[in-house]
């Protein structure tokens, strides 16, 4: 099937149509848009193990493309329905005011393809706050939500605006956490590197962080590229950070595994391992995906020994300085915890990510809605029961 062959269609209001289009022809438009998620290029079908897929497009009359997104399945106990979820997509004009153009023809797909119901991820930023603001309003009790904001991105609030009007559904409510009802996280952390220099990059890092690089520096610890055969390491260590800090991934070995193997399948270096060495011994260990524009620092794990060497930090500051020789725009460093309070347990991580200078961006976060008809009304409301009580 070609870029612009297409099975069957769907249309919606001034000549949108949704089609299936090749992986191919998919992956070509997300690499095209240098704020696509890596979640939403192809390869990750392949990490997300009990879940089919398929690549859908948005075309004008004319057969050009106007969006595309990667659509995983869930298929719902006991039932021949599935749970439709399109991973921080789709990549499509969010600023468009027609949003229904878009919509209409992906619920039409999608009761085609048996879905009952639909979870998104709209690419627009909500909120976002600088590092200094937020360092300046730790206290007692405090969260990110009852801080002022540096920036309210007004598209994001239109995109919330029109999906609510119809009856889309903000997973975990509009509260600031999300709760767990977001696959992804609602908060994340950003260091802008676009039109910055290594220099200001840098000059951008607290005291504290240009002090544990120098610690790092003049230890000698190494931060060397790792390979699949070192994801052993990486996993050990990671178990161990889960329990030193409190907090519980649940993923294998064999998860960490296929993601590395069908990322760099689809991309030689798209997802890369990077590890912090000090007297001969891996002290650290982070992995980082790579798009044309963007960087993600994804997922880090420690010693527990050994920490005064600053590894973690030696890691970082290698991975913003590679992200910035791709040309990445933006580095990401992922989700942090709402807490501002010093006291919460979880306000490490926060404490730790805004020292690199970047902002807490509060995004969207996933929206989710039936797709329309009583009998897949009624299977929704059955699958929250069933969430609730798993």
């Amino acid at each position: 099937m070609s870029a612009l062959q297409v099975a069957g269609g769907h249309e919606g209001r001034r000549g949108l149509r949704t089609v299936r289009v090749s992986a191919e022809a998919h992956r070509a438009w997300v690499s095209a848009h240098s704020g696509a998620s890596f979640l939403q290029y192809p390869s990750w079908a392949g990490v997300k193990d009990g879940w089919r897929s398929e690549t859908v497009g948005w075309h004008h009359d004319d057969g050009s493309a106007a969006g595309s997104a990667l659509v995983l399945y869930r298929q719902f106990p006991g039932t021949r329905k599935y749970f439709a979820y399109l991973p921080e997509g789709p990549v499509a004009d969010w600023a468009d005011p027609e949003i229904d153009r878009w919509l209409d023809p992906l619920m039409a797909h999608l009761r085609k393809a048996g879905a009952f119901a639909v979870r998104i991820g709209p690419s627009p930023d909500y909120r976002r706050w600088d590092a200094a603001r937020l360092k300046a309003a730790t206290g007692p009790g405090r969260r990110i939500g009852d801080v002022l904001a540096t920036e309210v991105d007004p598209l994001g609030t239109a995109v919330a605006e029109r999906l609510r009007a119809r009856g889309w559904r903000r997973c975990g409510g509009d509260g600031e956490t999300g709760g767990d009802a977001d696959a992804q996280p609602r908060h994340v952390f950003r260091v802008p590197l676009a039109g910055r220099t290594q220099d200001q990059i840098w000059a951008g890092l607290n005291q504290e962080w240009r002090r544990n690089i120098r610690k790092a520096r003049k230890a000698g610890v190494r931060v060397v590229a790792g390979n699949a055969g070192h994801l052993p390491d990486f996993h050990r260590l990671l178990r161990i950070t889960e329990e030193r800090d409190g907090f519980r991934l649940g993923r294998s070995l064999a998860y960490y595994q296929r993601q590395y193997a069908v990322l760099n399948a689809e991309s030689p270096g798209r997802m890369r391992l990077h590890l912090a060495v000090h007297d001969g011994e891996i002290l650290a260990a982070h992995t980082m995906i790579s798009t044309p524009g963007r960087v993600w620092y994804q997922t880090g794990a420690s010693a527990d020994h050994r920490r005064e060497v600053r590894p973690s930090n030696a890691l970082q500051w290698r991975m913003m300085t590679d992200a910035l020789a791709r040309g990445a725009a933006v580095y990401d460093m992922r989700g942090v915890p709402s807490t501002l309070d010093p006291e919460d347990r979880a306000f490490g991580l926060l404490r730790w990510k805004l020292g690199t200078g970047g902002h807490v961006v509060e995004t969207l976060g996933e929206w989710e809605t039936s797709v329309g008809g009583a009998t897949n009304s009624t299977l929704y409301r059955a699958f929250h029961a069933y969430l609730a009580h798993r």
